[in-house]
């Protein structure tokens, strides 16, 4: 359905006004554009909601008061395109939605293409307008906001009920909606993005040697630690890149940081606090590679035993029709096969699968490993074809209750 109604509210009483406009639907869309990108928490600069072409657009830094929101979402079906991206940030503002739909994590288990534009286009054959690169540009703090930037902003959510409604009746039809359940508890089950962060995780980490690491480790402490206590975001003190490469030959002064790669300001205002940095973790033990959390290296065999499981999982992943990084992160092979499971029920914990991706894999990883089996896999039910529109006849918004249970900049193509 075409964008028919778009309101901006940044007054106390337009947020009532505009959430009686909306006050028919069972099932909201809400989306947030962010204001963030120079900082170390996550902050929304609107708020859009909205469904059936009609769309409020909620200026949270002119409202100090969004309990009206709120109070308008209890006891309604809140459907995201990734969630974990918009609920932080309203959240921080007092907005917490009690039941949740997810249209991006539903897409990813039925083996769908998980952009928000193409889900919109395949399903609903809905065109998404807007100079997207621009927008994703643009100033979101800025204000006034622009007839574009309100009409990019709104377009996201004037269709997410229906859109959830036509991905709610593939997971029924294709018996994934467990798999959904289990997958949207657990990304709301996650940690905020900022305790999620781990320096093992910086790119250039494993080529360094035991010395560099530890040195890097220090560095990333620091700026984690001047990140949070200035709310700066850590790109904005010292890339990653930067980070290994004076880990790897570090700095003799502060003047040197501006022309090893680290931002101007951040220089003069931290730069003592990273040659400090330095020396702690010349001060440190060497923080040696470590493959697992088992503490030892892997042997042949056990790198010859991560690539048969690798490729078990893409052939299994293939017959189901999805992403193999859905049915089982990459990460979790190794670590699993280092931990020496002498258990099905050891093999699990160490992958730390969820229930449903344990029915798809136990049976075949365990032969793999030669341990007593769960069974065999489940028969494969393949999901309805995409690349037409949702032809059948449905109702816009869902019975209530039907939303579930309860992926790292933003765009329309999260997920």
């Amino acid at each position: 359905m075409p964008l028919t109604e778009l309101v901006l509210v940044d007054s106390p009483g337009a947020l009532d006004r505009a959430l009686s406009l909306l006050d028919d639907l069972d099932v909201v869309g809400v989306d947030v554009e962010r204001a963030d990108w120079d900082r170390y928490y996550r902050a929304a600069a609107t708020i859009q909601v909205g469904g059936r072409g009609r769309v409020a657009v909620v200026d949270p830094l002119a409202l100090t008061d969004l309990s009206a929101l709120d109070a308008f979402l209890a006891g309604r079906t809140t459907v995201f395109h990734a969630l974990e991206n918009d609920l932080e940030p309203i959240v921080t503002v007092g907005v917490r939605p009690d039941t949740m739909a997810d249209t991006a994590v539903a897409a990813a288990v039925l083996g769908l293409p998980t952009g928000l534009e193409v889900l919109l286009r395949d399903l609903l054959g809905v065109e998404l307008s807007g100079d997207k690169a621009a927008m994703q540009r643009a100033n979101w703090e800025a204000r006034p906001l622009t007839p574009q930037m309100l009409a990019y902003a709104a377009g996201d959510v004037a269709d997410l009920p229906a859109l959830w409604t036509a991905l709610e009746r593939r997971l029924t039809a294709t018996d994934r909606r467990h798999w959904y359940d289990q997958e949207l508890a657990a990304t709301l089950a996650q940690p905020p993005v900022e305790q999620r962060r781990e320096w093992t995780r910086t790119r250039g980490a494993g080529r360094l040697d035991a010395a560099a690491r530890a040195r890097l480790r220090a560095l990333w402490n620091a700026r984690e630690d001047l990140g949070r206590s200035t709310d700066t975001a850590p790109g904005r003190i010292a890339g990653d890149a930067v980070l290994v490469d004076l880990a790897t030959t570090p700095p003799r002064g502060v003047a040197e940081l501006g022309r090893r790669g680290v931002r101007r300001q951040a220089a003069r205002l931290f730069g003592h606090r990273l040659l400090a940095a330095i020396a702690e973790g010349d001060a440190a033990p060497p923080e040696p590679r470590s493959a697992s959390r088992a503490g030892r290296a892997p042997t042949d065999a056990d790198r010859a035993m991560i690539e048969r499981l690798r490729q078990l999982r893409s052939i299994r992943a293939k017959a189901l029709g999805i992403d193999a990084g859905v049915l089982c992160p990459s990460r979790t092979l190794g670590g699993a096969v280092l931990a020496d499971p002498a258990t099905p029920a050891a093999l699990r914990d160490a992958l730390g699968l969820r229930p449903w991706q344990w029915e798809q894999l136990g049976a075949t990883f365990c032969e793999a490993l030669r341990l007593e089996g769960p069974g065999k896999p489940p028969a494969v039910t393949d999901p309805p074809p995409l690349g037409t529109p949702d032809t059948e006849p449905f109702d816009l918004d869902p019975p209530a209750g039907a939303a579930g249970a309860d992926r790292d900049d933003k765009d329309r193509d999260d997920g």
